[in-house]
């Protein structure tokens, strides 16, 4: 399967113009990248392990919500930017927002014995299965 990358046309006219007092304007979508929640889930007979990286982030501004099979996570950002040459401040740059992620397992979780940690920028979550209940057959009267 191919890997798909985004393309920015204009990444080349920057390295282009380095040096020169004017550079050409562009979209900022680094930052954009940056905010989203990169995970991994990986499974085996009992349970389901979620790493998801959301760096700079307090673990207090977290969210995890579990119905079901499905997991929502989201959180609070809040990043600061300041450059200052000398005394002088040239420019900063302060972005609040909420970056959210969710999906669905292949199995319902057990609420009661799921666990989060979160440890420099990385939230673990394990997420145990819930216990398969019998089918039960009607029979039509």
């Amino acid at each position: 399967m191919a890997n798909i990358s985004r393309w920015d046309p204009f990444d080349d006219l920057d390295d282009m113009f380095k040096g020169f007092f004017l550079r050409p304007m562009r979209l900022e979508t680094q930052g954009e990248q940056a905010m989203r929640i990169k995970m991994d889930v990986k499974e085996d007979d009992k349970s389901y392990t979620v790493h998801a990286e959301i760096p700079g982030v307090k673990k207090e501004d977290i969210s995890i919500s579990i119905d079901g099979n499905q997991v929502s996570i989201s959180a609070e950002v809040r990043k600061e930017k300041e450059e200052k040459q000398g005394e002088k401040v040239l420019r900063t740059e302060r972005y609040y927002g909420r970056v959210y992620r969710a999906f669905s397992l292949g199995q319902d979780v057990d609420q009661e014995r799921a666990q989060a940690k979160y440890d420099n920028g990385v939230l673990e979550l394990t997420l145990p299965k819930k216990a398969a209940t019998a089918t039960r057959r009607l029979t039509v009267q």
